[in-house]
């Protein structure tokens, strides 16, 4: 196709190419197909068989699905992406977009939450997502039970941004059904996922990082000490974004999370008021996409010696970046295109915050 879709999702949907890889692929060879022609190479320097490259034909039927559905692609060199989420390390290479698209452009709030959530919270939830649209926001969430149903019911009628974990044609709750249908139509429907593809567990925590990287600031509603919310509200922090907590009875679990969160230095929230004036002063069309993130780079082949020293100083526990370079004295362009190769290999697997392991 002209307009370069195909061999970019070729690359995408091809084995062990993760957002980092697709990044780090087109900043080295300059395109996706002179990318696709360098996996075997790079796959077999780590030490692993040629990784899987998608089929074309498959891709093909991918984004007749889209189109089909009603939906669109939108890839990260185009000057559309949301720049804030752009800044994230691991953003995703390419969005499926159904509905308002200029929602991403106004201040966005993420609003997460229990889904077990209280009746008195879900009310909460639905007030300040009331107000956050009245004041020119849009409200972000994942389209899940509980806080986040609430948010996305209270911003309908301002604009709202439902990020899931599936393809644009499946909905995750089933009850969610209509409201989901309701987004995409009057609000917008977001996924990293192609046409088809089941809610599994490893996607929520890929779906909150979209949530999160898509707003100024996220604010948790009710959380327990361990959920998806917490996950969401860390990954903003370690962005830069801020983060927002309503607090809560101490004698309801459902409370302690975001009461841990502003004893941890969370911003504490009881209005929309407040949660916009937190994030009222940035100007997310003043943001933008690093300008030469895709341009050409020159590809800083590694030793066998430099690819051996690196890779004796990972295993099963994930280590920073940081500290590979500083450990094996090599610069960061071969310590990254170790990391690639080992990657491409099936050998390594990324994690939060630049930190990676071996397999």
């Amino acid at each position: 196709m002209a307009d370069g879709r195909e061999p970019r999702l070729r690359l995408l949907r091809s084995a062990n190419v993760g957002p980092v890889t697709y990044a780090q692929l087109l900043a080295r060879f300059g395109s996706a197909e002179a990318a696709l022609d360098a996996l075997p190479m790079l796959a077999a320097r780590g030490g692993g068989r040629a990784p899987r490259i998608a089929d074309l034909r498959a891709v093909r039927q991918e984004i007749a699905a889209v189109e089909r559905l009603g939906g669109r692609y939108l890839f990260i060199d185009d000057p559309a992406y949301p720049p804030l989420l752009a800044q994230l390390e691991n953003a995703p290479p390419a969005l499926i977009l159904r509905g308002r698209t200029d929602l991403m452009v106004r201040p966005c709030v993420a609003m997460v939450g229990a889904r077990n959530a209280s009746a008195a919270a879900c009310r909460f939830a639905r007030e300040l997502a009331i107000g956050l649209v009245e004041r020119g926001a849009t409200v972000v969430s994942g389209l899940a039970r509980g806080i986040d149903t609430a948010a996305h019911q209270g911003a309908l009628a301002g604009g709202t941004i439902g990020v899931i974990a599936s393809g644009i044609d499946i909905a995750f709750p089933p009850e969610n059904a209509a409201l989901q249908e309701r987004v995409a139509a009057e609000g917008l429907l977001v996924t990293e996922q192609p046409p088809g593809t089941e809610p599994l567990a490893r996607f929520f925590p890929a779906r909150n990082r979209i949530i999160a990287g898509l707003s100024l600031g996220t604010v948790v509603v009710e959380a327990a000490p361990r959920s998806g919310s917490l996950i969401t509200a860390r990954i903003a922090a370690e962005a830069g974004r801020d983060v927002m907590a309503v607090p809560g009875s101490p004698l309801d679990p459902r409370a302690q999370g975001c009461n841990l969160l502003i004893r941890e230095g969370a911003i504490l929230v009881q209005s929309a008021e407040d949660i916009w004036e937190s994030v009222r002063p940035i100007d997310p069309r003043g943001v933008r996409t690093p300008a030469n993130r895709f341009g050409n780079a020159p590809i800083e082949d590694a030793g066998d010696a430099d690819r051996a020293r690196i890779t004796g100083l990972l295993g099963p526990v994930p280590v920073a970046v940081d500290e590979l370079i500083r450990q094996s004295g090599c610069v960061p362009a071969v310590v990254q295109m170790v990391l690639l190769e080992l990657e491409l290999a099936g050998r390594l697997e990324r994690h939060a915050g630049g930190r990676v392991s071996l397999r």
